[in-house]
């Protein structure tokens, strides 16, 4: 018997076995092909799978997503962005077999709730700053999933008196600002040269001017959303992970001045921000919860 996770990210896609402690084995990632998703997705499940009889499967998505519904629409996966229905497809794949389905934000506040940084915290907020920005919520111990499994969508919250445009079609939003691909379009715009968000920190701690500058805008936008979500959620500790949250001081000393400067309000003391511990597979793992987690229900 075999559980398996699946994290559809916007620009690959990872499946792995999931054991009973959450732990993940035989992971796999692929790019996530633009021009047939459901074929390279398809293929990876099926290699991961081998031979085995597959009785549950959690899927971690980029959204927006509509839970009840089964279907995904990534932005940044154009084939899927009218709509997927990711979860007929999957049972299809594994008939018998009982699929979860959630936002990658939500998968990533589970796997900090479960074995990270929000491990026996009521109230809190998880975020992924990579080549987009998502987020979770812990909201009296409960993954806050809202009306169709959008909630703690935080990437697209408006940063105030900005109007750079968003994939999602509106202007502003946090991931439009503060993402590694568009720190890097925006650095790029103003004469930097290079192509990754790594190597946009790289030159950031070396410190290349317009690098470091394209870093305090995305620290310094991360920390108004984080300042605002939190008032907003009443939570007291805030975990962020994700590729891009690794570049250093220059993201996070803006972050952290952002935060102080709008955290203001007292039942805010005591407000924590730190990097996640876990590793770039933190969806995959909380992939990986739904996937045991429904398992177990089934059981009952």
């Amino acid at each position: 018997m075999t559980m398996l996770a699946l994290d559809i990210g916007a620009t690959k896609f990872a499946v792995g076995v999931v054991d009973p402690d959450y732990t993940l084995r035989g992971v796999r990632r692929v790019p996530a092909a633009a021009d047939d998703p459901w074929a390279a997705c398809r293929d990876l499940l099926l290699a991961v799978a081998a031979d085995s009889v597959v009785t549950a499967v959690g899927i971690g998505a980029a959204g927006p997503v509509d839970v009840p519904a089964g279907v995904i629409a990534p932005l940044n996966l154009p084939p899927w962005r009218d709509g997927f229905g990711i979860v007929e497809r999957v049972r299809e794949l594994f008939p018998g077999a009982v699929v979860d389905l959630a936002i990658d934000g939500a998968c990533l506040v589970l796997a900090e709730h479960r074995i990270g940084g929000l491990r026996g915290v009521g109230n809190g907020l998880a975020l992924t700053v990579s080549s987009g920005v998502g987020g979770g919520i812990i909201a009296d111990g409960r993954v806050l999933r809202g009306r169709t499994g959008n909630g703690g969508h935080i990437g697209h919250l408006v940063v105030p008196g900005d109007e750079t445009p968003c994939g999602c079609g509106g202007f502003g939003c946090v991931e439009a600002v503060a993402s590694g691909m568009s720190s890097v379009r925006w650095a790029r715009a103003r004469g930097w040269i290079g192509e990754t968000g790594i190597e946009l920190a790289e030159a950031a701690r070396r410190g290349d001017e317009v690098a470091v500058a394209a870093l305090a805008r995305a620290g310094t936008a991360l920390g108004r959303a984080v300042a605002s979500a939190a008032a907003l959620l009443d939570v007291n500790r805030v975990v962020i992970g994700g590729g891009f949250a690794h570049a250093g001081e220059p993201l996070w000393g803006p972050l952290r001045a952002a935060v102080d400067r709008h955290a203001r309000l007292s039942f805010l003391d005591g407000l924590t921000v730190e990097l996640s511990a876990l590793t770039d597979g933190a969806t995959l793992v909380g992939a990986g919860v739904l996937a045991h987690e429904a398992a177990v229900a089934k059981s009952r």
